[in-house]
């Protein structure tokens, strides 16, 4: 259902939804590099808020492939009101109810053990305040230092070319999110990870951009590097466990995850993020 937007809000709101196009164009393309046919298939949504007034929606994007064994690239743009005590946990929400939300939120699990996982996500959030978001982070069952490094200079190069203090500040507090407590195990090899980055639009809207870039950079160059990798049952056992650690993150400690849930969001793209299959032992 269409929500009324501002200049700000609408730039955003394009912007990610040309990132996920480039994304998932790419992404096609290297299963048609495998000898895949495989396509995402999209599905929108739309959301009521809890006023009875239009409340925005989205589009799942979802591809089941050869390399890709499940990828989701979601794009939604939602607005209305928080209900209850949640719009106190959210920032600059506490005393007026109101938000507006549109982002991309991407999540790859593969079908070769030796290629990572992937997480990414961007998102702009309006209340009485406005921030920027997002971050991503390489979730390998099987770590290869080259992909680790790889990954982190990319990243490394988007922050660097906005500001010194970015990556080692957003380094840290991916390092910290994307943790574990019951286990004390990280959920993956790191990347970067932001929040409530407010205060110069046309800059916090730039540097966004450029992860975004980053991501699409650097990700593809990876699984082309190991998709070819032959792989025993023991490795896609060593996968499918590594996915029950993912899983548990996500239901347990996401911020989106429980951010979707709690403003209405369509059920089936907040859960995209599960792993087809994984093995608790």
């Amino acid at each position: 259902m269409t929500i009324a937007l501002d200049e700000q809000q609408a730039a955003a709101k394009a912007w990610f939804e040309s990132l996920r196009d480039a994304i998932c164009a790419e992404f096609e393309a290297i299963e048609a590099e495998a000898g895949s046919d495989a396509r995402f298939e999209r599905t929108p949504w739309d959301r009521v808020d809890p006023s009875g007034a239009p409340g925005g929606g989205g589009v799942r994007g979802v591809m089941k492939g050869r390399v890709f064994e499940k990828v989701g690239v979601n794009v939604s743009t939602v607005g209305g009101s928080f209900e209850g005590d949640f719009a106190k946990t959210i920032h600059g929400a506490g005393d007026d109810p109101r938000f507006f939300a549109t982002g991309i939120s991407l999540v790859a699990h593969m079908a070769n053990p030796h290629v990572p996982a992937v997480h990414m996500n961007t998102r702009f959030l309006a209340t009485t305040k406005r921030w920027f978001g997002g971050g991503a982070d390489l979730n390998p069952p099987i770590p290869y230092d080259e992909d680790t490094a790889d990954f982190h200079a990319r990243l490394k190069a988007a922050c660097d070319a906005h500001d010194p203090t970015h990556y080692p500040r957003f380094k840290q507090w991916a390092d910290e999110y994307f943790y574990i407590p019951h286990r004390k195990v990280h959920r993956g090899v790191g990347g970067i990870f932001y929040d409530h980055l407010e205060g110069a639009f046309a800059d916090n809207f730039a540097f966004t951009q450029d992860v975004g870039r980053a991501f699409l950079d650097i990700f593809p160059q990876i699984v082309r590097r190991r998709m070819a990798m032959p792989f025993t049952d023991a490795d896609i056992a060593r996968r499918n466990a590594w996915r029950g650690r993912y899983a548990e993150f996500n239901l347990v400690y996401d911020r989106g995850t429980l951010f979707g849930l709690k403003t209405g969001g369509n059920i089936d793209a907040i859960l995209m993020s599960l792993p087809p299959v994984a093995t608790w032992d």
